[in-house]
């Protein structure tokens, strides 16, 4: 196995030790908040060096973004489980997530590719932010004040791009959906 595979599957291990770390005391916040930020670096680094190598495998093709969708994902659950996050801004970002994996799948099946758009990097760069942002609040205090301000506006500001780009990605490829009689 290659060094992207391995970070790729570090990255999905740390998943359950956030989930305790986050769940866990003011303390554990802090190893939460670290073991995320470890899992940007690993996810940053793995692309890196697979892009430099020029390692190109199924297996990083297909766990790469499930990995980080599901270390978000987590996160998104976590703080909808201790009120947070509204339940409705957390399936909104798993309906997003769906929908738009349930293209990509519909599109690869007629041997197209649809590849990620700036509004979907930018809906990724977001969430990663808000959960940072969220991570560093708990982590400091959890207590009403400015990170919180931060953390809603971010909320929000995530929210928006994730809608949008779901609608993006579904106007941009709605071809797919024709039948060949068509």
């Amino acid at each position: 196995m290659n060094i992207p595979n391995v970070l790729t599957l570090f990255r999905v291990v740390m998943i359950p030790f956030f989930v305790l770390a986050f769940l866990g005391d003011s303390i554990s916040n802090w190893i939460a908040f670290f073991i995320f930020i470890i899992a940007a670096i690993t996810d940053a680094l793995d692309g890196y060096i697979a892009r430099k190598q020029n390692i190109v495998t199924d297996f990083g093709k297909l766990m790469d973004p499930l990995a980080d969708k599901l270390m978000v994902m987590a996160a998104f659950v976590c703080f909808t489980a201790v009120g947070i996050l509204h339940p409705a801004v957390t399936i909104i970002i798993l309906a997003r997530e769906f929908l738009v994996t349930g293209l990509r799948g519909i599109a690869s099946s007629k041997g197209r590719v649809i590849a990620a758009d700036i509004l979907g990097k930018i809906k990724t760069v977001s969430q990663d932010v808000t959960v940072i942002i969220i991570l560093f609040w708990q982590a400091v205090s959890g207590k009403p004040g400015i990170l919180e301000i931060i953390a809603r506006a971010g909320i929000w500001i995530m929210t928006i791009f994730t809608v949008v780009s779901a609608i993006n990605y579904c106007l941009k490829n709605s071809d797919i959906f024709k039948t060949e009689n068509e």
